[in-house]
């Protein structure tokens, strides 16, 4: 049987939307970061971190929306992808948590965080709906023989 996508573009507002809250996400984290009291590695090692579940983030998306139908890497590949972003979040977890501040402090770098983590999600995936949204444009409506028409 062949599975068929249906491809229906975002509108401007929920693009605009995610990018302003991937870019907040970024300053709320960033802010935290260099406005954190305590050592200096302790910052650098946070900021390391949440750059690290960032573009492991990225990874796992691409990761997944690529074998969304088959597989197409090497379960090498999906196995170093899922263990890095795994982790990244341990990592960033247990450095945070042992962090000589406030738990307060601890909470909003806690938030701003997951909030840094989710939005890139969402944003990965809108960039990659549009991506197969142009393809899906420029080849054409799918046929019986055509690359869309099945998959699987």
């Amino acid at each position: 049987m062949a599975t068929q996508y249906i491809m229906q573009r975002d509108t401007s507002t929920w693009r605009l939307q995610v990018w302003l809250s991937f870019a907040l996400s970024i300053l709320a984290a960033a802010v935290g970061v260099i406005q954190l009291p305590g050592a200096e590695l302790d910052r650098a090692f946070l900021a390391i971190g949440f750059f690290f579940c960032l573009f492991t983030v990225f990874a796992v998306a691409k990761t997944i929306r690529d074998n969304r139908d088959s597989q197409v890497d090497t379960s090498s590949w999906v196995m170093t992808v899922w263990i890095a972003f795994a982790a990244a979040v341990a990592l960033t977890a247990w450095g945070l948590w042992r962090m000589n501040i406030p738990y307060w402090q601890k909470a909003y770098m806690m938030v701003t965080w997951l909030f840094m983590v989710s939005s890139a999600f969402t944003l990965a995936k809108t960039l990659r709906d549009g991506h197969e949204a142009d393809i899906m444009e420029r080849q054409g409506p799918p046929t019986e023989t055509g690359p869309l028409a099945e998959r699987g």
